[in-house]
């Protein structure tokens, strides 16, 4: 191999320094202008020496031939020998390219710049805020119940990381958040993935991390290399909240996260809502209160002169907060027997306004016991329900169904999917059978004879995009909606939904129940990054284990027609090992947003109950 030459390492040096960047081509130019200015002053002073006593000697020659260089334009001015207006007419047009190329590379570099700056390439120079790592439609959940949790504090700050245009992502936090009040919204491109930009986010100083499911194929693998990024990194990082979509890929996402993440089962948690739903009308509502920003939040509260005192007295202890549970070293019980006692270190769970509103009572009367009921609750015997559509979740619903089921139920599954009714197997309540439907059409559905069904599940077909999965599950609503009032007949409907932009649509079909995926994942997720501790209350309520949430008929518990107040209520439920936590009223159950559910209610208040509504109690089945 032969050996470079000398020019062609000059030339490679050369090239070397022009990458360098503008820095270094304004070191070239400024380079290039001062040999000009000596060598044109170098021949004035050979050429025309009686020109140069006129300008003041050589420091008036450099100075001139500068000026020239610089401004142009000074040559026309200029008076002397031909020669001399030769040579200021070579400075001059040297002067011109060179001041035309600093131009060109200045603005050039300018607009590097602010294209850097518009990406958002900068460190955050932030601390105590929330990172969310990566892009989906549950960031505008999440961003808008993170700035109604911190409406009272002044200085909070989101930071978005995503690959995504910077501009891109603000225009749509805003066109679908609107104002964000005191807290500051700060967006950075990048790949959550790679550690270098995770360092964008200043994590060593951040209160919290969500990392987001991305759409597409595999959104799991992302989220399970974004957790592998995170433990990577040498300074640790803040509490890390992430949502799996599968439920397969918990046990990889623990072991990557490690202890410090808290991780949300998505299909886990939609699947048991919806089933949850299916059997108690009003679930749905009642969980996205409990899990929104807006009236009643769940906090841990440590009350020392409780200590001793039986679970079932302290329900009373709060004049403005709602029991509903204990924390103790074996962990989190919700309506625990009503004889536990609570220990020093046990800590209180409860619903309520504010934290700075949760204040023991100082008198604990209240009860009116003629309008206490003692009727014994009516457990449901074998059902038929009908399951319209299919999709990756629907063999979870079918087994957290037959879960909840009495021996001897039916369900019915109706789609053309291709994949409809398989997966599923090992059912011990259930007997399942599958026909072929297409859900949108109306005689389809007359055949199915829907009037046979208590329940009717409507679930999205992921072979769609959400759009389109939304545009026919309302056709199926409001088939099924026109059906009931021209048959007469009466059957629960609760339906999935992808996008919270069709909610407002999907009311207007008057389902019982309207799940949204998407939604509930992220308002889960914004409680744990504001509220890490709460990841085994929201787990242990959803899990099909334990106590779980029912809205009962109101006659069994107190008398209707008469003013009661809240405290009658929770001393009825009291006697039957229940924690009552709120009610519902069916003459505003179809008023947004709360669709009549009441939780945490004013204990000074009395209400007037109609049969038609409705307790929302922690039991068992």
């Amino acid at each position: 191999m032969s050996r470079a030459t000398v020019r062609e390492r000059l030339r490679y040096w050369f090239d070397n320094t022009m990458a360098k960047g503008t820095g270094a081509l304004i070191g070239w130019l400024a380079l290039v202008s001062l040999g000009l200015i000596v060598a044109v002053s170098a021949l004035v002073l050979w050429l025309t020496p009686k020109e140069v006593p006129d300008h003041q000697g050589l420091p008036g020659v450099l100075w001139m031939t500068l000026m020239r260089a610089l401004s142009p334009g000074k040559v026309a001015s200029d008076t002397g020998t031909a020669p001399f207006l030769a040579l200021m007419l070579v400075a001059s047009l040297g002067g011109l390219f060179i001041v035309s190329t600093l131009v060109g590379v200045l603005a050039s570099g300018l607009r590097v710049k602010i294209e850097e700056l518009r990406k958002g390439r900068s460190r955050i120079i932030e601390s105590g805020h929330t990172v969310i790592l990566g892009w989906s439609e549950q960031v505008f959940t999440i961003v808008s119940e993170l700035v109604k949790a911190h409406a009272s504090q002044r200085g909070s700050v989101i930071a978005v990381l995503a690959d995504m245009d910077k501009p891109a992502m603000e225009d749509a936090i805003r066109a679908r958040v609107g104002d964000t009040g005191k807290t500051r919204l700060v967006c950075r491109t990048g790949r959550p993935t790679e550690p270098t930009d995770l360092d964008l986010m200043n994590l060593d100083a951040a209160r919290s991390v969500v990392v987001l499911s991305p759409q597409g194929d595999e959104p799991d693998a992302h989220v399970i290399k974004t957790l592998l990024a995170l433990a990577k990194r040498s300074g640790g990082h803040p509490p890390v909240v992430a949502a799996i979509v599968a439920s397969r890929n918990m046990a990889a996402a623990r072991l990557a996260g490690g202890p410090g993440v808290h991780l949300v089962d998505s299909d886990d948690t939609t699947s048991r809502l919806i089933v949850q739903s299916s059997r108690q009308s009003g679930m749905s509502v009642v969980c996205m209160d409990l899990l929104n920003f807006d009236d009643g939040e769940i906090y841990l509260r440590s009350d020392p002169a409780l200590a001793g005192v039986p679970y079932g007295r302290a329900l009373s202890a709060y004049a403005s907060a709602t029991v509903i549970g204990l924390r103790t070293a074996e962990g989190v019980m919700l309506n625990p027997p009503m004889d536990t006692m609570l220990g020093t270190t046990d800590e209180i769970i409860v619903i309520a306004q504010d934290d700075s509103l949760i204040r023991l009572a100082g008198d604990t009367s209240g009860v009116d016991e003629q309008s206490v009921v003692a009727r014994e609750h009516a457990q449901p015997g074998p059902g038929r329900t009908l399951l319209l559509g299919w999709n990756a979740r629907a063999p979870q619903v079918v087994r957290y169904l037959d879960g909840y089921v009495p021996a001897g139920s039916v369900l019915d599954v109706a789609s053309d999917h291709p994949a409809a009714g398989e997966w599923v197997t090992g059912l011990h309540n259930l007997t399942l059978s599958v026909k072929e439907c297409d859900i949108t059409d109306r005689y389809a559905l007359e055949s199915l004879g829907i009037g046979l069904y208590q329940h009717v599940i409507v679930l999205a077909d992921d072979r769609y995009d959400p759009h389109h999965a939304d545009t026919r599950t309302l056709m199926t609503l409001l088939q099924l909606r026109d059906m009931q009032k021209s048959l007469g007949e009466r059957y629960s409907i609760v339906s999935e939904m992808l996008d919270e932009n069709n909610r407002a649509l999907a009311e207007v079909t008057e389902a019982d129940d309207i799940v949204i995926s998407d939604t509930v994942i992220g308002l889960l997720l914004a409680q744990l990054a504001e509220s890490p501790h709460l990841s085994e209350v929201f787990g242990y309520l959803f899990d099909s284990r334990g106590s779980e949430i029912y809205p009962r008929p109101v006659e069994e518990y107190v008398t209707t027609g008469s003013q009661v107040g809240f405290p009658t209520v929770v001393e009825s439920a009291r006697r039957r090992g229940e924690t009552a936590i709120g009610y519902r009223v069916a003459a505003r159950a179809g008023e947004a947003p709360h669709f009549g559910v009441v939780i945490n209610p004013d204990r000074s208040r009395s209400v007037t109950f109609a049969p038609e509504d409705s307790v929302i109690v922690l039991a068992e089945r």
